[in-house]
């Protein structure tokens, strides 16, 4: 099997209606060629409907897609050069694993022989060498995914579309699962369209984020970017948990904002930021708690939940409830512990200025 050729991916202006209710508003993204981007957001946002359209499973009521510099807006999907794995795996149970990878390959008119010495090729690639025999039900969940995902890549797409792919598998083997497939994206540079809700997996697997919102792009940028420096409210929370707090802007300089919280300063990056109220979004590692009483910023401690590696407290504050991850488990702290309140250097972010 050859490398998989790669294409880029253009939305342009695209709108999808069902009926009276607008799914997706005028659409407008690009993805380059040889990287993993993710479309990731909550139930109902138009990610899968977005990806169903890039796939022709469904066509845009207004606006232009293309793929590798080709307009499909209206091309049927087998017309497409995509392939899709599925968050059902969709594998034939009768069929052998090399009989499933070949399968595509035979529909398409390429002689047995030669379909299975290229579906053997990419069991090989997906880790699967040897087990091609064995039917479905003998293969552990992992297993049959990277089989969904041989069957795809044999078919040598511009662009490979993955639609919550690690939803039936367990915490331990999502992980597994999600680092294979960001190490054979890297190792062969295919263009990659992946559709997730869960943030970590976004995180752990992609080049690029574009998080939806009712139809719509609400930020898009690197893992790190997002993470570190979201746009709103809804990102911040959105893209792992974090403490959204009342603040004062007081002064910037250098590209630095001084912040007050009641009688508590800190400075840290203003992005821009100018003077006035604003939201600061506070990462639950990014919170330092240290027994005291009267501090510029200080709270109670309600509850302490021990989870092994790290401590979860919630404290309540002037300013609100905190919700703190430490990972000082060896100097837990009680509830009814009065602290005085500290932030680090990272994991702090001026939001809605």
């Amino acid at each position: 099997m050859s490398t998989p050729r790669t294409g880029s991916v253009v939305f342009q202006n695209v709108r999808k209606q069902f009926g009276s209710f607008t799914a997706i508003h005028d659409l407008s993204l690009t993805i380059e060629p040889g990287t993993l981007v993710t479309l990731l957001g909550p139930s109902g946002c138009g990610k899968t409907t977005t990806l169903r359209m890039l796939a022709g499973l469904e066509h845009p009521s207004a606006g232009r897609i293309l793929i590798g510099g080709k307009d499909v807006t209206m091309l049927p999907a087998n017309e497409r050069d995509v392939s899709m794995v599925f968050q059902s795996y969709a594998l034939f149970p009768h069929m052998s694993a090399l009989d499933n990878v070949a399968y595509g390959l035979e529909s398409s008119g390429i002689k047995k022989k030669e379909a299975r010495e290229r579906a053997e090729e990419g069991l090989q690639l997906v880790g699967l060498g040897g087990l091609g025999q064995r039917l479905p039900a003998e293969l552990s969940g992992g297993q049959q995914q990277r089989v969904a995902v041989a069957r795809a890549l044999v078919l040598e797409p511009q662009v490979l579309l993955l639609d919550e792919p690690l939803s039936n598998l367990d915490a331990r083997l999502r992980r597994k699962v999600r680092t294979e497939i960001r190490e054979l994206q890297q190792r062969l540079g295919f263009t990659a369209v992946y559709v997730t809700h869960d943030q970590d997996e976004a995180l752990a697997v992609s080049d690029r984020i574009i998080v939806m919102k009712d139809g719509a792009i609400a930020q898009q940028g690197a893992p790190r970017d997002l993470y570190e420096a979201p746009a709103s409210t809804f990102i911040a929370d959105f893209m792992g948990e974090a403490n959204v707090l009342p603040c004062e802007v007081t002064a910037t300089d250098a590209g630095l904002a001084t912040i007050r919280i009641g009688g508590f300063e800190h400075r840290l990056p203003s992005k821009g930021t100018r003077t006035g109220p604003s939201k600061l979004a506070v990462r639950p590692n990014a919170v330092t708690l240290t027994p005291a009483k009267g501090a510029a910023l200080s709270g109670t401690i309600s509850s302490a939940a021990y989870l092994g590696g790290h401590v979860e407290y919630e404290v309540e504050t002037p300013a609100g409830l905190l919700f703190v991850v430490d990972q000082a488990v060896e100097e837990m702290l009680s509830p009814a512990t009065e602290v005085a309140i500290g932030f680090r250097s990272r994991g702090l972010a001026l939001i809605d200025a």
